[in-house]
């Protein structure tokens, strides 16, 4: 099935944006304005992130298409459109019914905007209405399809620690890293997995050097 990749399921969802002149802002700028201004430090994770098995996501507002082959022809949408693109684990219903449950309020200020949407919290309605708007997805962003929300976090979580230790203990005596690194698998093994979207990425790289 192309919406299945391993474990992971991925979601593309094409929902057109409500067309009213005499909106103020646009409702397409409205949406804009509101994920521009979502949250996505360690202490308040993007919204998405709240909710159950999303691996990762992204929304955007479509304007319009440009076909780039040869030979040219000009197209154009109907309408603009808000995309909406996850992976995520677990089936579709599932999933969808995790989002309406987990963060109904973001899902209405953005998708109201959108043609035809009838609220988070008709559930049934919320269903129908996201899987008529669902394309085929074929491809997929994560390169890990045979694990978990938990086990990718879990994993991303070691190797943050590992790559930490191995720079902070270049040219350490043997016993004493033989030590350390028996109290780092302890730890490892203690350490509570890190909720998503709580896992700040490091921007600095670290060797180990002397320009450290």
């Amino acid at each position: 099935m192309p919406n299945q990749n391993g474990k992971v399921y991925g979601l593309t969802i094409l929902s057109p944006i409500i067309d009213d002149e005499k909106a103020t802002p646009s409702h397409d700028l409205q949406i804009r304005n509101y994920l521009a201004k979502l949250p996505t430090d360690e202490r308040s994770p993007f919204a998405l992130a709240l909710a159950p098995a999303t691996h990762l996501a992204r929304l955007v507002v479509m304007d319009d298409v440009i076909y780039v082959g040869m030979p040219a022809c000009e197209e154009h949408l109907k309408s603009k459109y808000l995309i909406f693109e996850s992976n995520c684990d677990g089936n579709l219903t599932s999933y969808l019914n995790g989002l309406a449950t987990s963060i109904p309020q973001h899902l209405d200020a953005i998708w109201s905007h959108c043609v035809g949407y009838p609220g988070a919290a008709n559930l049934q309605a919320f269903l129908d209405y996201m899987k008529s708007c669902q394309i085929e997805t074929t491809f997929f962003f994560a390169a890990v399809n045979d694990k978990s929300v938990p086990e990718t976090l879990r994993a991303l979580q070691t190797q943050h620690a590992v790559a930490d230790f191995i720079a902070n203990h270049q040219g350490a005596d043997p016993a004493l890293l033989q030590s350390d690194f028996n109290q780092l698998l302890a730890d490892l093994k203690a350490m509570p997995v890190q909720k998503p979207g709580a896992m700040a990425p490091d921007r600095d790289i670290k060797t180990g050097g002397r320009n450290e």
